[in-house]
């Protein structure tokens, strides 16, 4: 089985690469997990899982003529599969967005969970593709009416490719008290329920800062825990059985010609 999510936003800033990582983490308890960096135009998962010396990125794998294989840019980090992205302008500018969903295609066939922590904005093709790609989107938000006007964009966007909804996550919230208003108004728009409600955290600054996941660098925060009940709630769906019948469904996927 494998199912694959975009955890978008709409906008940057929203604690999205923290929370693919945290979900990754949480879901990992019961099972295989791989978070893949799929920002290939600002991408900073590697500094969040330690791996900004990767040798080998999804760059790699979507420039055309490099020699090397996908497990070359899989990395075993906390208890995931981890793929991280590189940061170099030239390499971005040579990487065909296209042959991302082969290199999808490929990690699904061995793994449970895709997450795929997705850009922020839907201007070009390589940004919209995740989203296109994914089964479900995880869509975090701050707990703000003009946040929900963005995130409703990568909704709308999402599901014109088929792709639904499988929650929103709050995140960075200072409110708490007054998440409420939000949160109900959410609940009208969104597919999917809100997932949880996770509070501003220094800690969540730190752990970048010491290149590790919240979850690992501070376990037992409010963050920490909130992000963990929100992986609870994140209903893993089978999908295609065969490995051939989750290739096949990756690299058939549509891929946008306008965006």
């Amino acid at each position: 089985m494998v199912e694959a999510f975009a955890v978008a936003s709409g906008k940057g800033g929203t604690g999205k690469t923290t929370s693919t990582l945290a979900l990754g983490m949480a879901l990992a308890a019961d099972h295989d997990v791989t978070v893949v960096d799929a920002d290939t135009g600002m991408a900073n998962l590697l500094f969040h899982a330690g791996l900004d010396d990767a040798p080998t990125t999804l760059h790699d794998l979507l420039i055309e003529g490099k020699e090397v294989s996908v497990d070359d840019a899989v990395y075993e980090r906390f208890g995931m599969k981890v793929v991280p992205c590189g940061t170099e302008l030239a390499a971005f500018r040579a990487a065909d967005p296209e042959r991302l969903r082969d290199v999808v295609a490929e990690l699904a066939a061995d793994t449970d969970v895709l997450l795929l922590d997705s850009p922020a904005a839907l201007g070009s093709k390589s940004a919209v593709l995740p989203v296109v790609l994914a089964d479900r989107t995880v869509i975090v938000l701050q707990p703000t009416i003009p946040a929900l006007s963005d995130g409703l964009k990568v909704q709308e966007y999402a599901r014109s490719y088929g792709t639904e909804t499988a929650g929103t996550l709050f995140n960075r919230v200072r409110d708490e008290a007054g998440i409420e208003r939000v949160a109900e108004r959410a609940e009208r728009y969104f597919g999917g329920e809100t997932l949880g409600v996770i509070p501003e955290s220094d800690a969540a600054r730190a752990a970048r800062t010491a290149g590790e996941p919240l979850l690992a660098h501070a376990p037992d925060t409010p963050a920490s825990r909130a992000f963990r009940e929100a992986a609870k709630r994140l209903d893993v769906r089978d999908g295609a059985s065969g490995s051939g019948d989750v290739a096949d469904r990756f690299r058939s996927a549509v891929v946008p010609e306008e965006v």
